[in-house]
C-alpha cells in the first residue's frame, strides 16, 4: 500500500477508535487518541482533551447517557496535517420535564489531525450539527417543551441542547451547523490549517 492510503487508513480507525473507547468509558485508551495540546468542541463543554475526559467521567459516573455512531468518511491530507469529516449521530438519553426522552442529533465530526513522530493524533475535534429530535422512551407518553427556550438554540442541535440544559450544562450556543458563517469560518480554518498555518479556534 502507498503511504497516502495508510494514512487514511490511520485516520479512520483514529475517529472509530475515538467513539468506541469514549462511549465505553475506557479512558485510558481514549487518551491516547489525542495529542497533549488536544483541544475538543461540544455543545456541553469546550476544553482541552484533559479536561474533556474529565468532565466525561464525572458525567458517566452520575449517568450521563451519550453514545455516538458513525457513517460516512473523508480525509483531506497534506502532508503530516489532514482534516478528517465523518458523519456521526449523538444520542442521548435523559429526563425532560420528568419524561424520560432520547435526543438523536445528525451531523459530522471536523477534526484537524496532525501526524507527530509517526502516529496521528486529535488536534481539535470540533462537531457540526445538523439536524436533531427529541422522542419520548415511552411512545405513550409526551413531552411539552417551552418553545422560547427552544428557540434559544440554533436549529441544528436545538432538542439537544434543550435536553442538555435541563441537566445543567452551559450549553454553547453558536457552535457550526449545516449552513452559515459558523460552518464557513471553520472550513477556512480547516483549509488554513492544511496549508501549514497556526491553528487560531
Amino acid at each position: 500500500m502507498n503511504e497516502l492510503l495508510l494514512d487514511q487508513l490511520a485516520i479512520r480507525q483514529l475517529v472509530e477508535n475515538w467513539v468506541v473507547w469514549r462511549d465505553a468509558g475506557h479512558w485510558d485508551r481514549f487518551r491516547t487518541v489525542w495529542f497533549d495540546d488536544g483541544r475538543m468542541m461540544a455543545t456541553w463543554t469546550q476544553g482541552t482533551a484533559d479536561e474533556f475526559i474529565d468532565m466525561s467521567k464525572k458525567g458517566w459516573a452520575n449517568g450521563v447517557s451519550i453514545l455516538h455512531f458513525l457513517g460516512g468518511h473523508s480525509a483531506d491530507i497534506n502532508g503530516t496535517r489532514a482534516i478528517s469529516q465523518t458523519k456521526m449521530t449523538i444520542s442521548q438519553r435523559a429526563l425532560v420535564h420528568d419524561v424520560q426522552v432520547d435526543v438523536v442529533c445528525t451531523g459530522r465530526f471536523y477534526d484537524f489531525l496532525e501526524k507527530r513522530d509517526g502516529r496521528w493524533g486529535f488536534v481539535l475535534r470540533q462537531p457540526i450539527y445538523e439536524k436533531d429530535r427529541m422522542d419520548p422512551v415511552d411512545p405513550s407518553q409526551t413531552v411539552k417543551l417551552d418553545p422560547e427556550l427552544l428557540n434559544a438554540f440554533p436549529v441544528g442541535y436545538r432538542h439537544l441542547a434543550y435536553l442538555q440544559s435541563q441537566i445543567g450544562y452551559p450549553v454553547k450556543k453558536d457552535m457550526p451547523g449545516l449552513t452559515g458563517p459558523q460552518v464557513d469560518k471553520l472550513y477556512a480554518d480547516g483549509a488554513e490549517w492544511l496549508a501549514g498555518n497556526p491553528l487560531t479556534r
